[in-house]
This record gives C-alpha cells, structure tokens and sequence, in this order.
C-alpha cells in the first residue's frame, strides 16, 4: 500500500507538469522544441534523463550482476557511453544548435537535413522520417516493458496490466504538454535518477565493511569478475569494441539531439557539457555498482531471468516502504523520461516530416500539434504489441535501437557539420546503408565470429565510407550551401 501511495503522488506531480504546460504551446515551435528556451539545467539533465532511460537501472545493472563476463561487458559499455556523452556535447551540441537555426530554422533532424542540403526532392526527409519510425518504435517498447516488469515486481500485477498502466501514463502527459512538459519533468526525473542510483551501492557498501571487503566477496563468488582487460581467455575484443561502440550511437539519437537544438544559446552548451558529464559518470559507475554489490549481496541467486530487477530487489530489501517507493518511482522516471521524448520525436517526424511536408502543406500549428498528439497514441500501441513478450530484454531492445540510430543518422550528422563536400544524395546513401547494415547485421548474429560485435560498429563505418565515396562521385553543393556552411563561422546564435 505504501508502494502504491509514492507512486500515486509521483504519477501526479508529472501529470500536473504536463498540464501546466498544456496551453503554453502557442505554435509547433513551442510544441516541438520549447521555442529553443530551454536553460542550462534543463537542457543537459533532460538530454541525459531521456538518453539511459529505464535501462540505466534495470538493463546495465541487470547485467552487471550476471557477473563475470557480465560485469566486464558492462565496464566497457559505460566507458563507451561516458566517451560518447563527452564528445557529443564537444562535437555535435553548439555546431547543432546554431546550423538547424540558420538553415531554415529546422524543427527536427529531418527537417534539419533537408535544408543543409537544400533537397527539394524530399526523399531525404522522408528517408529519415522512416528510420526513426523503425527504430523508435523498438526503442519505445523498451521502455514499456521496463513499466511493466517494475509494476509486475512491486504491484504483483500481470505483466500486460503493467505494461498498459506505464503506457497510459507517458501517453497522457506527452500529449497535454509537449516538449517543455517532456523537459521539465526529465529534469526532475534525472535528479531523482541521479540520486536513487547511488544510494544502494553506498548502502550494500556499508554494510559489508567497505568497498575493499564487498569487492572481495564478489571475486570470491564469481573469479576473475573485475578483469576488463582483454587476455584471451574470459575476456576477448569484441566486448572491448562492442563496449566502447555504444559511443559511437550519441551521434545519432534524435531525442537527444533535440535537447541540443533547444538550447536557448550555443553560448549555454559548455557549462550544460560539465553538468551533464558528471551525471553521466556518476550514474553510469554507481550503475554498475548495484549489480556487483547485488551478487555480493544476495548469496542464493536471483531466478533466472531476474537479473533485471536488482534494483527492484535491493530496494525493497534494504529500505523502509516509503523510501523503497521513492526508490522505485526512479525507475518510471526513468522510463518516463526516455519514452515521452521518443513518443514526441517520433511524433513530429509524422506532423512535420510526413504530414506537412506530404499531405497537407497549409496545415496550421494547432491541426499539426492534434496530429502529434494522435501519432503519440498510435506509436504508443505499436510499441506495446512489440512489448508483449514478458521475456523480452531491456537491454537487447536498447541496444538494437540504439544501433540503429548511431549508425544511420551518426555519420550524417557529423558529416554534414563539419564536411563542406559533403552532398544530398551521399546522405540519402549513407542513412540507408548505416540503418540497413544494422539489421542485416543483427540477423546474421547466430553465425558467430565477426558477427559477435555490436552492429553499431560495422554500421557506422560503412555509413561514413558510403557518404564520402557517393559525395565525391556527386556534383559538388551549391554556392547557396556552401555559403551556408561558411556562415557557420562568423555566428553568434
């Protein structure tokens, strides 16, 4: 029952911020980017909340706790990601910020590509539209099932009313306030993330005696758990390249990519890069930390199957009901906070990519933001027939998501930043092959071998030597482009 009353009030307090913000979005501007006025704060926390979503406390700790090879996996993988973050907001983030403002004020990433490049065709627009459809929609039902197992493990309900009750949640508050609701609330969500993941790391830490005896005990169960390095034997390099090759994914993701257009100035992007990075390694380590400290502390092991709710499990265990609740609400949070910008991202690319673009060019803002709001509910039910499976994987839906993203938009957008040369029809190519690649890639995954390595890796790759063979082959830009670009130079956005 105490469970049942944080989450209530939680549920509550992110409704009420969605409401709030129900009748402050004047235009789809405001609608879709915030009217590009989000603060420091706002921005890097809202970025990194919507970015580790539920997994960061279910799937990395889950995995983590399988130990061994599990552990080392994990290590690397959150090497990766804080690598990726760093260079994210280094690279891509003020760059961003100020090229989709001049090229036409772009809304969103399709809307962004199709005037760097000037396509008056549209297939680029919708080429990228249909990518972030795909993969939004296998990114989305992970967060689903992340609602449904923490429903199922706190409530007791059936795996399909829990995936039903977190659905409705996110669906409601994404379609009365938009992207500003969708900020705000990640940027409490963050901070309770932030939070909720370091204190039972510290927690089990202490009551073992401290760090050095609880990692003893860990190594006594399970030999060899803390070796990353690769030596041939428990340890090979494909789980040191499939691990840092999650870095390679922030380039790509449109959800946080979008934080980065919003920002109320490029001047903001420096001090939003420390804030974020410090959440980020923080919350990665201490991550990690409650898996390992979950073996140390759970001497019969967790049902097969299980090890995705560690989490889950140590806060019940370790704390007070009301404290456990509070613990446990971290985990909507988080779920919350990564799905509502999928749903709005998804959800723009159909208004404005498709919808606008397509069908109707004289649509005003307020039939545009109704037609959101329906792509909201009508993804939101695709993604949970994706999600019906109670034995479906945080971690592996992320994952293949997360490929797919890094490689078919990563290279584009870096490309497009930072290359002159670079042209309309190398980026078409490049977003096919790089999304492509990965599918084939992952079912090619029961062969063995090279096809061990995470299919971001060789999606990247053969995006990136994709656009530059195509772009040179291709006529070179237009004066009106390359101008463009050039301007880049001298702005002060």
């Amino acid at each position: 029952m105490t469970y049942a009353i944080v989450f209530i009030v939680y549920i509550l307090a992110m409704l009420a911020i969605g409401l709030f913000f129900a009748n402050k979005n004047e235009n789809m501007s405001d609608y879709i980017l915030g009217g590009r006025s989000l603060n420091v704060w706002v921005a890097s926390l809202s970025a990194q909340a919507s970015d580790m979503s539920g997994w960061l406390l279910t799937g990395l700790p889950g995995l983590a706790y399988l130990s061994a090879n599990g552990s080392q996996e994990a290590i690397w993988t959150a090497i990766g990601l804080a690598v990726g973050t760093y260079l994210n907001w280094l690279v891509v983030a003020k760059r961003l910020r100020q090229y989709t403002e001049i090229s036409g004020n772009a809304l969103t990433m399709p809307d962004y590509f199709e005037h760097r490049f000037k396509d008056t065709s549209r297939i680029l627009r919708i080429v990228t539209a249909l990518f972030i459809l795909i993969f939004f929609l296998v990114y989305t039902s992970s967060a689903f099932v992340t609602g449904a197992k923490l429903f199922q493990t706190v409530f007791g309900l059936s795996y399909r009313t829990g995936l039903l009750v977190g659905a409705a949640i996110v669906v409601i508050y994404t379609c009365s306030g938009g992207f500003k609701a969708v900020c705000w609330t990640d940027l409490f969500q963050g901070i309770m993330m932030f939070f909720a993941i370091i204190i039972i790391p510290v927690t089990v830490v202490r009551m073992f005696g401290g760090l050095d005896t609880t990692m003893e005990t860990v190594n006594a169960m399970h030999p060899g758990s803390f070796d990353i390095i690769p030596n041939g034997t428990n340890i090979s390099w494909f789980v040191v390249v499939t691990g840092l090759g999650w870095g390679l994914g922030y380039f790509g993701q449109p959800h946080i990519l979008a934080r980065f257009m919003a920002i109320r100035s490029s001047k903001e992007v420096r001090p939003a890069r420390i804030i974020a990075m410090v959440w980020v390694i923080v919350s990665l380590a201490c991550a990690i930390m409650v898996g390992i400290v979950g073996v140390a502390y759970f001497t019969t092991p967790l049902a097969a199957g299980a090890h995705e709710t560690i989490f889950m499990e140590l806060s019940k265990q370790l704390f007070h009901p009301i404290i456990a609740g509070v613990l446990l609400s971290a985990i909507l949070a988080a779920t919350m906070s990564t799905c509502d910008s999928q749903l709005l991202v998804t959800a723009s690319a159909i208004s404005e990519d498709v919808y606008k673009a397509f069908i109707k060019p004289t649509a005003t803002d307020k039939e545009l933001i109704n037609i959101s709001r329906i792509t909201v509910v009508v993804v939101a039910v695709i993604a949970i027939f994706i999600a019906l499976d109670p034995n479906s994987s945080i971690f592996g839906l992320v994952s293949y998501a997360w490929a797919g993203f890094g490689a078919a938009f990563g290279p584009t957008i870096l490309l497009s930043l930072y290359w002159r040369r670079m042209t309309r029809k190398g980026a078409i190519v490049g977003i096919i092959a790089g999304g492509a690649t990965v599918i084939v890639w992952i079912m090619l995954k029961s062969v063995g071998g090279i096809f061990q390595i995470y299919e971001i890796v060789p999606g990247f790759i053969i995006s990136v030597i994709v656009i530059v063979i195509v772009s040179l082959m291709d006529e070179e830009p237009s004066k009106e482009i390359t101008d463009e670009f050039d301007s880049l130079k001298t702005t002060h956005i």
